[in-house]
């Protein structure tokens, strides 16, 4: 379905930029083979229009023009739709060039690679690579879970979503229903935002913690997507980033690395365990769970029943 609806909308857009003059939706139609199979006028123009509002999004200029006749016409005219020439000075080239190197190890590879021969090709300045000889060090942003490629295609083309996921304090997984915003990587791991409609509230999803297959879903979003989503500043916020308390934890000694990177103070109790001072904001408890017998939380008190709840609810299941 996506391949028929990507190909219908190429034929559009070269039907609406080889034209002279307007064309009206009779004769759009008549020039399209995927509008001449619609079954109805009421179900070509609904998959017109559609269409129309699709290529306007993506960045093509439609006008709409009224011939003398009162009918409506449709056209693209080139001038309005040619880029300006792309000037890249070599600071931004060597941007581009970094940023085409991350995804190296990522199914977008040939997509970076080919879109930055393109840009060469026009005149983009050659920068010197500091990470192509000299250096050991190689930029990458890992992408390991399944789920990344179907749901960057879902953000892209803004296709709801269904996959079934497990919460941090939850032994199972939930079926979750999200219309998806934007992917973000962070600290090592990628998380969705998106709007579930279960909750009928704004989530992020840890990529890692969904299981199953991602599956797509028919029909347009129901809520507004944001101008910005913050997917950084709500994931620190959960981890504790934005924390303005401080929590006393024993940790097992050669255990929780991620913690002990965080921690303000370290002691070494000489008893196989060490005492940590770590920020302490919303969230922290989903966190230290995941480390389970390793970590015992000494104060505050509040947190340490919030931990034990969630040792419990996932007993339970």
């Amino acid at each position: 379905m996506a391949i028929a609806k990507a190909e219908r909308l190429m034929n559009l857009a070269l039907c609406l930029l080889g034209t002279r003059r307007p064309l009206s939706k009779r004769e759009l139609r008549g020039s399209i083979e995927a509008y001449l199979e619609a079954g109805s006028d009421d179900s070509f123009n609904r998959m017109f229009e559609r269409d129309k509002d699709d290529l306007r999004e993506l960045g093509l200029v439609i006008e709409t023009v009224e011939n003398l006749d009162g009918d409506t016409g449709y056209l693209a005219r080139r001038d309005s739709n040619r880029l300006p020439p792309i000037t890249l000075d070599a600071e931004e080239a060597a941007a581009l060039g970094l940023a085409a190197k991350v995804w190296q190890q990522a199914r977008l590879a040939g997509a970076a690679s080919g879109a930055l021969q393109k840009l060469r090709a026009a005149g983009m300045p050659e920068a010197e690579d500091a990470y192509e000889v000299h250096s050991a060090l190689e930029p990458r942003i890992p992408v390991h879970e399944a789920a990344f490629e179907p749901l960057m295609l879902a953000c892209r083309d803004r296709r709801p979503v269904i996959f079934d996921y497990r919460k941090a304090n939850s032994a199972r997984a939930e079926q979750r229903q999200v219309e998806p915003w934007t992917l973000e990587c962070w600290r090592g791991h990628w998380y969705l935002a998106g709007w579930d409609r279960e909750r009928g509230a704004e989530r992020v999803f840890r990529l890692s913690r969904i299981t199953g297959k991602v599956r797509s879903r028919a029909g347009a979003f129901s809520a507004e997507v944001p101008d910005v989503v913050t997917v950084r500043e709500t994931v620190e916020s959960w981890a504790g980033e934005t924390a303005t308390r401080t929590a006393r934890i024993r940790l097992r000694a050669g255990a929780g690395y991620p913690l002990r990177s965080r921690a303000t103070g370290v002691r070494d109790r000489g008893d196989g365990w060490d005492e940590l001072e770590i920020p302490y904001g919303h969230g922290l408890d989903a966190w230290l769970v995941e480390f389970g017998p390793d970590v015992v939380v000494e104060e505050p008190a509040d947190l340490r029943a919030d931990v034990v709840d969630r040792l419990r609810a996932v007993a339970k299941d």
